[in-house]
């Protein structure tokens, strides 16, 4: 199913080797032609120090043994820039290596390169050598060597600009590790730095967030935290809006892990008026569903779109893992919002809309009222279950539509905050150039009176 493929629109946002992964899996699910990805393979790591692996591709794609002498150059080239990188940040490894060292470094930047340089006679140009030679590694495919000289730099460089790099290249390299639990960590430690620094540009502080989703997408599906993560990342207002503005696709995500996680419930409905508004500029199945659930309460619709959700979730990178919980969560909000609806329900039909056997789906719908204690009574004779309907209190409908007003308001507070603390600054700024414009005053003001006594004094003369 091409149609439903993100594969296309995600390649802009990612880097060259985080792309790679992406292409072998579609690959593997044959959504495009065999010979297309061989070629799109090479066409994406030729531009990288990967050498004998784009061999490999060059040999598949040609059908030869033999590889042009370019390929050879290229490959005793890349060999003596490993052998001089390795020689220049020879020194500063050893020294920063050394866990008396290591537990001499402190927060402060300043100081640490201050240490390096008085007592062990490292410069600041032997920090940016970690940053090449890391960069070098990463583009060779050493990924662990990668990760711990742009670990290296990023603690030393005093640079924001080369160390928020490193900070994306070490990123990329624990992600292709398979280092879920650091990756994590240094995904957090990223996205904290962005909404901190200050960009050239607002379009700018955009690329960096829509970077981040689409980054973030390797991990949150991958590490245990991650479908609580997800959420907590992708609702925070800055990345919604980036959502609305640069990358709408990543909306399958966030709809699919607010669905799969049960725990996060409570998110359906701001996720509702998401879907709502970027409904006019993206839509797919998995949109879709929530949309014809919530929005029209359409469930022929509801049901036909879940069953197109199988057939793109079996085919999505990062959504292949998540495929059982989403189909059972799925499920399990029809049937509530289905119930809720419909007086009495025939066991038969809502079978059939879940897209379930006869029997197991009978048996999944009497365990899902029994689970979640509705107040209906199954009818074996007409094989329907009856409803009684309940209404929740109005205090409990208050509490309901006011829960997300405390996460609103915390992010409020923190906005209001920022802005006072800028403000503060540029209060005592102010205040420091007072006195001294003061003092600059009280200087030329006796000057200005002992002339007339001067003049005073030579007239009486």
């Amino acid at each position: 199913m091409a149609e439903y493929d993100l594969t296309l629109r995600m390649v802009q946002s990612l880097d060259r080797q985080l792309v790679y992964p992406l292409l072998d899996f579609v690959s593997a699910k044959e959504v495009y032609k065999a010979e297309d990805i061989l070629r799109a393979k090479f066409e994406l790591l030729s531009h990288t120090n990967m050498v004998d692996f784009t061999g490999q591709l060059y040999e598949q794609i040609h059908g030869t043994a033999e590889l042009p002498a370019e390929f050879a150059a290229k490959r005793e080239e890349v060999i003596q820039k490993l052998e001089e990188g390795e020689q220049k940040t020879e020194h500063i490894r050893e020294v920063i290596e050394n866990p008396e060292v290591a537990g001499l470094l402190r927060q402060d930047k300043l100081q640490n390169m201050k240490l390096l340089r008085d007592n062990y006679q490292c410069t600041p140009e032997m920090v940016l050598e970690l940053y090449n030679y890391g960069q070098l590694q990463y583009s060779c495919g050493n990924y662990g060597g990668s990760a711990d000289m742009l670990f290296h730099f990023s603690i030393l460089s005093t640079d924001p600009e080369l160390t928020l790099s490193a900070m994306w290249g070490k990123l990329a390299s624990e992600i292709l590790l398979g280092n879920w639990e650091v990756a994590y960590e240094d995904m957090i430690k990223l996205r904290e730095i962005i909404d901190k620094s200050h960009f050239k540009s607002q379009s700018e502080l955009l690329q960096q967030r829509s970077w981040l989703l689409h980054w973030s997408l390797f991990v949150f599906f991958n590490h245990a935290k991650g479908r609580d993560g997800i959420v907590d990342t992708f609702m925070l207002p800055q990345y919604i809006s980036t959502i609305q503005n640069s990358c709408p696709w990543i909306l399958r995500y966030l709809t699919a892990a607010v669905v799969t996680n049960r725990r996060r419930r409570n998110m359906m409905q701001e996720l509702v008026k998401i879907i709502e508004q970027v409904s006019h500029s993206y839509r797919d199945p998995v949109t879709e569903f929530v949309e014809a659930l919530y929005i029209d309460f359409d469930f022929d619709r509801a049901a036909a779109k879940l069953e197109q959700c199988e057939d793109v979730l079996k085919k999505d990178f990062f959504l292949t893992v998540a495929f059982d919980d989403f189909v059972e969560n799925a499920r399990f909000y029809f049937a509530e919002v289905y119930c809720r609806i419909h007086k009495r329900i025939d066991l038969a039909g809502l079978t059939r809309r879940l897209n379930m056997k006869q029997e197991e789906g009978e048996k999944w719908i009497v365990k899902l009222i029994r689970d979640t204690r509705m107040d209906a009574k199954v009818d074996f004779k007409d094989n329907s279950v009856i409803m009684n309907p309940t209404y929740n209190p109005v205090y409990q409908q208050v509490i309901e539509r006011t829960k997300a007003l405390v996460f609103r308001s915390h992010v409020l507070n923190g906005a209001i905050e920022k802005r006072g603390l800028s403000a503060a600054k540029k209060d005592e700024s102010k205040q420091d150039v007072k006195p001294k414009q003061k003092q600059q005053q009280q200087q030329q003001k006796p000057t200005k009176r002992q002339q007339p006594d001067t003049a005073v004094s030579v007239a009486a003369q």
